[in-house]
C-alpha cells in the first residue's frame, strides 16, 4: 500500500493556491536525500515557501517535491523526499496539516510471494469447540462496542 501523504500534500497545496493563499512546508532537513541551502536549516528543519511567485517548475510526486527557487539571488535546486515533509500550511493564517509518522507499509513484492504460496491451497473452513466446555451450546457472542468515533489529539 502506497502512502497517503504525497497524495494529502497535492491535494492541500491546490486547496491552498485555489484560495489566495501562500503554501509553506516544513521539511525534516536531517533526512536523505533532501538537497537544499544547509545555511537556512535551524534545529534540523528548514520552511520553505512554494508559492507560484517564488518557485519554478514545481514537481510533486509520490516520491519527491522537487522545484527550483533562489536564495540570496542565487538558484537552487530543491529536492524534499516525500518522507522528509513535515507539514504544509498557509503562510496568512496557518491552516494546513503536520504529517505524523506514517507505519511501514509491507512491500508489494512479499504479498506476491505470500499469494503465489496460497494459490495452491484452497481456503476452507472448519469447526472449532468453544473454551468453555459446551461444544453443542450456543455460540459466545462477542461484547457489542459503541459506535466508531475519532478523536483529536493535539
Amino acid at each position: 500500500m502506497q502512502s497517503s501523504r504525497p497524495y494529502i500534500a497535492r491535494a492541500l497545496y491546490e486547496w491552498l493556491l485555489d484560495n489566495e493563499l501562500t503554501p509553506y512546508i516544513v521539511v525534516d532537513a536531517e533526512q536523505a536525500g533532501v538537497e537544499v541551502p544547509r545555511q537556512f536549516v535551524q534545529n534540523g528543519q528548514i520552511v520553505l515557501n512554494l508559492g507560484v511567485s517564488a518557485i519554478r517548475d514545481l514537481s510533486m510526486t509520490n516520491e519527491a517535491i522537487a522545484f527550483s527557487a533562489r536564495f540570496g539571488g542565487k538558484p537552487t535546486q530543491i529536492m524534499v523526499p516525500i518522507e522528509a515533509l513535515i507539514a504544509i500550511y498557509a503562510r496568512e493564517n496557518g491552516v494546513g496539516m503536520v504529517f505524523g509518522h506514517e507505519p511501514v507499509m509491507p512491500a508489494d513484492d512479499a504479498n506476491d510471494v505470500a499469494e503465489e504460496a496460497s494459490e495452491d491451497e484452497a481456503p476452507g473452513l472448519s469447526s472449532v469447540d468453544s473454551d468453555d466446555g459446551d461444544a453443542g451450546g450456543e455460540p459466545e457472542q462477542a461484547p457489542k462496542k459503541g459506535r466508531p468515533s475519532l478523536r483529536v489529539v493535539k
